[in-house]
């Protein structure tokens, strides 16, 4: 039966591109980034999984009145296995980012355009490559007339690209009982070209906007003044030390430490001949787990009052976004296990357990202390102009994942 379902999956290739097709031609932004949100292209999608004839198809809304229709959807499509007591879900996000530049792009992001195996527009990689290839996972296995194990439950969000609130966060927060104490999450929300990376752990993240308030002044008169540009840029080269302070390495991790690094930077006057009296930059840190936020921000904020004092300046925080790492997907779990093996089947790859310093919607489960893995063999073009998915890598994809229910112990 494994033979026939890969089989199957290898005949949708057209398939493939008439669903990336029809929703990269529906813009899915949150109302956050200028957009509408996920409505319309939630209802694109319910019809087309309707044609599949699920077990079980629901929505979930988030009340959000800023979006189209009031509300951010979120789908469930349920295929009940011959045991339903765990459940195997498959996590994909309905919304994408703007396009950005449009000069940057050689055709229209919201056009779907084919050319040598490669699918170009806004989110066929990030995250229609995952999305379309849980479907074709699905179909396979209806028309081969096959039940998994297990129920396959795929499960596609909205909100992911700006902080899941209205998507993954909403779910788990308000329908925690939709999830069985086995249950196990597949993310194909990231990946790496050689199929390589089952992502099981991530790093605490933490973004803070830093004001340091000084007086203005006249450039050929600094003494009149606190030059707040030079404070803070005497605060941004010493926190350089919080590398030395957290330094704990895992090789879990790619990098396998902390980082603590300025990034953004705010205007402040505009001309060259006048001191700042106020300046702003944001630092993003990316920490381990074993450290807390809460110790990272007293040492930042140790720093700032030396320089405070010396320049006499006030220097303020905000927190744009702070989260602790959620506890790991144990590499010895199942779903790790399984997969691996179903990625070497496929693949021929070597795929090991691994952690990263950026955040995804796997958090949310593994907070639920329920096993999440991300994975997908995919070049990582996400949010860059001309983003592609190769159409070969999803098919691969949609094998995987078959591969991977089929061997689910019930």
């Amino acid at each position: 039966m494994e033979k026939n379902i890969l089989d199957k999956i290898a005949t949708y290739g057209d398939y493939a591109i008439e669903l990336q097709r029809g929703l990269t031609a529906i813009p899915a932004i949150s109302p956050s980034s200028g957009g509408e949100g996920e409505f319309d292209k939630a209802l694109w999608l319910e019809a087309e999984l309707r044609k599949l004839k699920f077990d079980d198809l629901t929505r979930i809304d988030c009340p959000q009145p800023e979006a189209k229709g009031g509300v951010r959807p979120n789908i469930i499509a349920r295929y009940k296995g011959t045991g339903s007591s765990k459940t195997l879900w498959i996590m994909t996000h309905m919304d994408v980012v703007p396009p950005g530049e449009l000069k940057l792009w050689k055709t229209d992001p919201y056009k779907l355009h084919v050319e040598n195996g490669r699918l170009y527009g806004r989110g066929t990689e990030d995250n229609q490559q995952g999305l379309v290839a849980s479907i074709l996972t699905v179909r396979a296995m209806m028309e081969c007339g096959y039940r998994p194990p297990v129920d396959i439950a795929l499960l596609f969000n909205a909100d992911e690209e700006t902080g899941s609130t209205f998507g993954a966060g909403y779910v788990v927060n308000k329908h925690p009982e939709i999830f069985g104490k086995n249950d196990m999450f597949i993310v194909p929300d990231g990946g790496t070209p050689d199929a390589t990376m089952i992502e099981v752990a991530e790093k605490s993240i933490m973004w803070l906007k830093i004001r340091t308030l000084g007086k203005q002044c006249h450039a050929s008169t600094p003494e009149q003044g606190r030059n707040a540009f030079k404070a803070a840029c005497e605060l941004a080269v010493n926190l350089g030390a919080l590398y030395k302070k957290f330094n704990k390495k895992d090789k879990l991790y790619d990098p396998p430490v902390s980082t603590f690094e300025p990034t953004k930077k705010e205007a402040n006057v505009p001309n060259v001949n006048t001191i700042p009296g106020e300046d702003v930059f944001y630092l993003d840190s990316r920490v381990m787990p074993c450290y807390k936020l809460a110790e990272v921000k007293a040492e930042i904020k140790k720093h700032a009052k030396k320089i405070e004092k010396k320049h006499k300046v006030r220097i303020s925080f905000e927190s744009v976004q702070e989260g602790q790492a959620a506890p790991p997907t144990p590499s010895g779990s199942e779903i790790v296990k399984v997969l691996t093996e179903s990625i070497k089947k496929i693949h021929k790859s070597k795929a090991k357990p691994m952690g990263i310093g950026g955040g995804t919607v796997a958090a949310f489960f593994r907070r639920l202390k329920l096993p999440a893995v991300v994975y997908s063999k995919q070049d990582e073009v996400m949010h860059q102009p001309n983003e592609y998915c190769i159409l070969d890598n999803l098919i691969g994809d949609a094998k995987v994942f078959a591969v991977t229910a089929m061997n689910i112990k019930p």
